[in-house]
């Protein structure tokens, strides 16, 4: 095994301009509550790498402790970068496997709209693909059909007692893979929702 270059995280504001298509007037938060997030993370190939996540300016520690306990479990990330280089679109980010946190939308569930946790900048999605949402009978992304037999432990996954929940329950975050009736495999939130 290789030796890593130490862990780094940094922060700065965040314009409306860098957030492009994932935030417009009317989001529940606007840029000056967010933040840019620079961590390293160590991707499926073994190597450390530098990603970016917009989050609330409110859980930039929590971020930084979560991602550092990932770096240093040398857990595999795909790839990082904010919705906006997705043109604000979730299932483009999704399909490309990659960890997120916020984007100005609605949350995907039954019932009246109401926004999504990841619109006010609480929310992190890791490894769409290798964790994904089950949505009634639609897995989400699709190419995480793959994943869907949880069970079966491999790279990258989150499961109970693993890294990444762990990780995350360390600074109080609750996981999506607990939701019993459509699982979000990939789903950690400050908040719970």
């Amino acid at each position: 095994m290789t030796a890593l270059p130490p862990y780094h995280a940094s922060v700065a504001p965040v314009t409306a301009a860098q957030l492009g298509a994932s935030w417009h007037a009317g989001c529940p938060v606007g840029p000056s509550q967010l933040r840019r997030v620079y961590v390293s993370y160590v991707g499926f190939d073994g190597r450390a790498h530098r990603g970016e996540l917009v989050v609330n300016a409110a859980v930039v520690r929590d971020v930084e402790t979560v991602f550092r306990r990932l770096y240093d479990a040398r857990f595999p990330i795909r790839r990082m970068r904010p919705v906006s280089a997705y043109g604000g679109s979730d299932d483009r980010s999704m399909a490309a496997d990659n960890t997120s946190a916020f984007n100005c939308r609605y949350a995907v569930a039954p019932g009246p709209k109401q926004w999504s946790v990841h619109a006010y900048g609480e929310a992190i999605d890791v490894n769409t693909v290798e964790n994904p949402y089950l949505e009634g009978g639609r897995v989400l992304p699709p190419a995480g059909r793959a994943f869907t037999d949880r069970a079966r432990h491999r790279r990258g996954m989150a499961y109970t007692g693993g890294v990444l929940v762990r990780a995350f329950a360390s600074v109080g975050w609750f996981w999506g893979g607990r939701w019993v009736s459509s699982p979000d495999w990939q789903h950690f939130s400050k908040t719970g929702g």
